[in-house]
């Protein structure tokens, strides 16, 4: 007759993961901060009360045997659960005091990220601001690293993240002021013919969405400059030096060149806006993630875009949306 196994110890359990993960005692160690004996000694306890052995010993490096590939298909949504179960009890712990993780791309968080801040200031809600690029979010939110990221085109196979659609921006073509006035009459293929395209790199988002229009649009220009971020970017247009595609948010983050710039419409169409996103983890701060959308919709429509308008006339009105 066996004899009952006892409930499994979770941070056994996520010792044995790790394990799986990392394919050794030491690494394994290093992920969770702890020393290798406190795995080792974590594993065994799992396998003495589960009373079986859970690794093939005889391999290099050690790999789940069938009874461990069980219990590692099972493992991430009973360790999920108790993160979940976690969170949940801080959130009600803190009455509603809890300090949020929020996660933006660098464009909302340098132009959208200040006024939530101020907006949010008179509550007693502590945020914390984290910059970057969508990828790099999309796995911080994962890893929960943190708890609400604003991202672009994002492509979640997660079923427990939530997507929420924030809002949408058009792509415009940019220019400087005096390329523009010497040809009053110039549309975006006359910024094609006479100009480089001076690109976002492709390892970004929006580099990657930029070529992909470009190409739609027939623009073959070849690769001279590109650049992570829209202040050297736009260095360059308004120098003279090329034109650009971009956002009306990118614009406004880089907007000290404003005075310099002008922009032109391009084509509607399916790749010709950057839609961005709310995620967060399902039944987790979802009173928080009404509030940052109805916070965004009201900071766009009522600071940026009149701002924008004003300093660039032939913005289109649906610029932002």
């Amino acid at each position: 007759m066996r004899r009952p196994r006892h409930p499994i110890d979770l941070r056994a359990l996520q010792a044995f993961v790790a394990v799986c993960d990392t394919g050794s005692m030491t690494a394994a160690a290093k992920q969770l901060g702890v020393s290798q004996s406190a795995i080792s000694q974590a594993v065994s306890a799992l396998e003495r009360e589960q009373g079986t052995s859970l690794f093939d010993r005889d391999s290099r490096p050690p790999r789940a045997n069938s009874a461990g590939r069980a219990l590692l298909e099972l493992a991430a949504p009973l360790l999920d659960h108790a993160q979940r179960v976690s969170a949940r009890i801080d959130e009600a712990s803190d009455a509603g005091n809890a300090s949020v993780r929020l996660g933006c791309v660098d464009s909302f968080a340098a132009t959208a990220g200040p006024e939530l801040i101020r907006a949010l200031s008179g509550s007693t809600r502590q945020m914390a601001l984290w910059s970057g690029l969508t990828p790099g979010l999309t796995k911080q939110l994962h890893d929960r690293e943190i708890d609400l990221a604003v991202c672009t085109q994002t492509v979640i196979s997660d079923p427990r993240i939530v997507e929420i659609p924030l809002f949408s921006e058009a792509f415009v073509a940019v220019a400087s002021r005096r390329f523009l006035a010497s040809r009053p009459a110039a549309d975006w293929r006359t910024l094609a013919a006479n100009l480089p395209l001076i690109r976002y790199t492709a390892r970004s988002v929006i580099g990657q969405q930029v070529e992909r229009f470009a190409r739609h649009l027939g623009i073959d220009s070849p690769r001279r400059y590109e650049f992570d971020a829209t202040d050297p970017l736009l260095s360059l247009v308004a120098a003279g030096l090329g034109f650009a595609i971009s956002t009306p948010l990118c614009l406004w983050q880089a907007r000290h060149y404003l005075d310099e710039i002008d922009v032109l419409p391009l084509p509607p169409g399916g790749l010709a806006r950057r839609d961005f996103f709310l995620l967060h983890r399902e039944s987790e701060w979802d009173g928080f993630a009404a509030e940052l959308i109805s916070l965004t919709r009201g900071v766009l429509d009522q600071r940026i875009q009149p701002a924008l308008q004003q300093a660039l006339p032939n913005l289109p009105g649906d610029a932002i949306r």
